[in-house]
């Protein structure tokens, strides 16, 4: 064994016939090459994705790109780390081989035919859906055989009560991988199509509800139009339908991150902000705001921010009791991001309404303020940090006014 191996913290050393050539690390997934050489699969993938054509080992040409997984091998490693559990060592999980191609275009063919029985064509789609959704690579393998325009043909194509379940499958893998603008243009530019989708936000069932609003939110966010994203915002029902997913008792995290990707992506149209707040999003997102994970809570407070900027938003932001103390407890404690949008929300809020004023510096603003602008924070989040600081001036407290003559607002700050 090279001398450049460390021995495992645990104590035990790996065989040196156990570690990728190319990481050193065990191998969990060993595969090997036209060439004879076994690497784990990770690593011999991402070799070949940066436009390697050689054997790392041999250097000789890889005439024949197929990875055959080395099922012995895995074996031998799997009892190893069973016989050195007691060191430390967990045993490698068994991994999923990648779906075959063949297996992925004949399933598609098979969903699709019209000639094919019900029965089948609905089991074939209901296999590629699990296949979809086990892997990035199963998901990329189904793109690569013109699923998308497949499967948008069966979505919009098979609209009645007897295919209903075919709809559904299909849309359910969709919402798992992204689309094309074109494939984006041909939902879009339909308004049946659109219409179909949010029919289907009012669904019984909370998984056709969220598949839906996974469609929406790709086709919204996959175009460049602004003036067909927010045709799509005008569709009547549409923010009624994602709110009823945020606020749904089933709603579970893939609900919430789907739902409020959906309701961000519809918001960025300006024109149709109030039909957002009328359909109730403002208690629904502060209601919710605490479960979201770090990417979708940024998510949620950047679509708070949006809201924010129009009358009826920052009025409806204002009367919900627990706006204020929320948004001042979320500087600093998410993410930059996360600071510079609660920021924002309170700039605009506090802007309108005094007493939304009295009831962030109650909730101790002042002092989140002033770490925040001393913080490595973004230079937006500052600026909003000080304009905010400026005009919560009268509201502090004397003693925090006494305190603060260090503190230089900045006079030429422009709002976000």
């Amino acid at each position: 064994m090279p001398g450049s191996l460390e021995p495992l913290d645990v104590g035990v050393q790996i065989p040196y016939h156990f570690r990728c050539p190319i990481s050193l690390e065990l191998m969990s997934d060993p595969v090997t090459v036209c060439t004879g050489q076994t690497y784990d699969r990770s690593s011999i993938e991402s070799w070949v994705a940066t436009g390697n054509i050689t054997c790392p080992v041999t250097r000789a040409p890889l005439l024949d790109f197929s990875l055959i997984p080395n099922h012995t091998l895995r074996r031998l490693i799997q009892d190893w780390c069973v016989a050195n559990r007691s060191f430390g060592v967990e045993r490698i999980p068994t991994p999923k081989q990648p779906a075959d191609p063949c297996v992925v275009r004949m399933l598609l063919n098979q969903g699709s035919s019209e000639s094919v029985a019900f029965n089948l064509r609905l089991s074939a789609l209901r296999k590629l859906r699990g296949l979809a959704r086990d892997s990035d690579k199963n998901r990329a393998v189904i793109v690569a055989n013109n699923a998308r325009e497949i499967l948008l043909s069966v979505v919009f194509t098979e609209v009645n009560s007897n295919s209903s379940e075919l709809n559904h499958e299909s849309l359910a893998i969709l919402s798992m991988i992204s689309l094309s603008e074109a494939e984006c243009l041909y939902v879009a530019t339909v308004s049946d199509r659109v219409g179909y989708l949010v029919e289907l936000l009012f669904h019984s069932n909370i998984d056709i509800r969220v598949n839906s609003a996974a469609l929406i939110e790709i086709v919204a966010a996959g175009i460049r139009s602004a003036e067909l994203r927010a045709q799509i915002s005008n569709v009547d029902g549409i923010f009624e339908g994602i709110v009823g997913i945020l606020n749904c008792p089933l709603a579970n995290a893939r609900a919430l991150k789907i739902s409020i990707k959906a309701l961000f992506a519809l918001c960025l149209a300006k024109q149709h902000r109030n039909k957002a707040v009328t359909a109730g999003s403002v208690p629904a997102l502060i209601d919710r705001l605490v479960e979201f994970e770090k990417c979708d809570a940024e998510r949620a407070l950047a679509t708070v921010e949006l809201l924010c900027r129009i009358s009826s938003g920052c009025a409806s932001f204002a009367a919900h009791a627990l706006t204020v103390p929320l948004l001042v407890r979320i500087i600093l404690k998410i993410s930059d991001r996360a600071t510079e949008y609660a920021a924002g929300s309170l700039l605009s809020i506090c802007s309108a309404s005094e007493e939304a004023q009295q009831e962030a510096v109650s909730a101790g603003v002042l002092t989140q303020l002033l770490l925040l602008v001393q913080s490595d924070c973004t230079e937006r989040a500052k600026r909003k940090a000080q304009m905010l600081l400026k005009l919560l001036r009268n509201s502090w407290p004397e003693d925090a006014i006494a305190n603060s003559d260090d503190f230089a607002c900045a006079d030429d700050v422009v709002p976000f």
